[in-house]
């Protein structure tokens, strides 16, 4: 696309902010679509290397710009693993492709979206002439930090990063303690378009059959092994229980296996990937949503869920745990439930404390919407952002 013959253009009126994000968008990246296409102070412009589902994350073609690839990717990615033993950075000819790109847009911001893609453009970042935000959102945080040559290059971008983002206190704190000034780091919550997720009471009575859902990437820190686990002592008391799995991911047979071996099968569904309205669906029908998150092998962490949230705004009480920025949102008690990390029994006696009394779910589920109106918003944090990009370009 950089070799086209140039468009003419108005100028824009507003300042532009270009988004590097590196796969624009993977099904997992809601939160990104909602946060880069809300914003109305600035122009948002887009940097990628691969445009996927267009469908289902619209955006103007003409302000999308699609970075052409090294045929070699694959050599340097083995050369840095196996010999260098150093991740990866951007070749000149890149670097160069990637600041015509910044130019063709004019763009007055670069924001880099996902720590571990900027260590890779750690060289644009230190030579582009304008303010360079890098945001943080839970595993680019945490996997491969325990490398000297990995935090060495993560320290590189803290360094030549004029701001610092992190989508919950909890992240930020990591991020401070992996080396980051406390000057440069801010906090972004994410946000959720509330008008989206109105918020509907559940049908009661302990003696009605309960439909729980989870909802997310099939993955380690998702925690959905402890939500089979305990569904499966949960179905020792209430027989007539449903569970939903809706979510894709490496671990999806994983999974299906364990929930056979648990002799659960009938009760349980795993509903693969869903649209937003599909999974509304399946939201309004659950009387309870579960999130038992966990730090992985790996180091990866959770910030903060969008589906948890989306959950609490839709009045679906919640039961999740003690794990990275989920306390921030949920107010043990108040605003739902938390157990410890990797406790299936006591995620197991959460529920069932749920599914027995009528008064503590409505409760849960009020005090989660509270929760969400007052600090996730998609509308007000969009502004935040909108904020902190203009006291850049009016600083710079």
């Amino acid at each position: 696309m950089l070799n086209e013959e140039p468009r003419t253009w108005n100028r824009p009126t507003k300042p532009v902010v270009a988004s590097y994000v590196s796969d624009f968008l993977k099904p997992d990246m809601l939160h990104v679509h909602r946060q880069i296409t809300g914003l109305q102070a600035v122009t948002p412009w887009v940097l990628t290397h691969k445009r996927e589902n267009a469908a289902q994350f619209p955006f103007p073609e003409k302000r999308l710009i699609v970075l052409p690839k090294s045929r070699l990717r694959w050599w340097r990615r083995l050369v840095a693993k196996q010999i260098k033993r150093e991740p990866w950075q951007l070749y000149r000819w890149e670097l160069r492709q990637s600041l015509l790109a910044l130019t063709r847009a004019e763009a007055k911001v670069l924001h880099v979206y996902f720590g571990h893609s900027a260590i890779h453009l750690r060289p644009l970042i230190k030579v582009f002439s304008r303010p360079v935000l890098v945001s943080f959102h839970g595993a680019d945080a945490g996997v491969d930090m325990d490398k000297p040559a990995h935090l060495a290059a993560m320290r590189q971008v803290f360094e030549s990063a004029t701001i610092v983002q992190a989508r919950s206190a909890s992240l930020m704190n990591d991020l401070a303690n992996l080396g980051c000034p406390q000057e440069k780091l801010r906090l972004q919550s994410t946000g959720i378009p509330l008008e989206d997720w109105t918020f509907q009471t559940r049908a009661a009575g302990c003696d009605l059959p309960w439909r729980i859902l989870q909802s997310c990437r099939l993955i380690e820190k998702k925690g959905v092994d402890l939500t089979l686990r305990a569904f499966a002592k949960v179905l020792q008391t209430q027989p007539s229980a449903g569970l939903v799995i809706a979510g894709s991911g490496p671990q999806q047979g994983e999974l299906e296996r364990l929930a056979g071996e648990l002799g659960i099968t009938s009760s349980v569904r795993f509903a693969g990937f869903l649209t937003q309205s599909e999974l509304r669906e399946e939201m309004y029908r659950a009387r309870m949503f579960v999130h038992p998150s966990r730090t992985s092998g790996d180091g990866n962490r959770e910030g903060i869920p969008n589906s948890m949230l989306e959950a609490m705004a839709s009045g679906a009480p919640v039961v999740a745990t003690h794990h990275g920025g989920i306390p921030e949102a949920v107010i043990d008690g108040d605003s739902g439930l938390l157990v410890p990390e990797n406790d299936a029994d006591a995620l197991a006696a959460a529920m069932l404390r749920v599914m027995g009394d009528d008064e503590l779910a409505r409760k849960l589920a009020e005090g989660g919407r509270r929760a969400v109106e007052k600090k996730y918003d998609r509308a007000t944090n969009v502004r935040v952002l909108e904020s902190c990009y203009l006291g850049m370009i009016t600083t710079d």
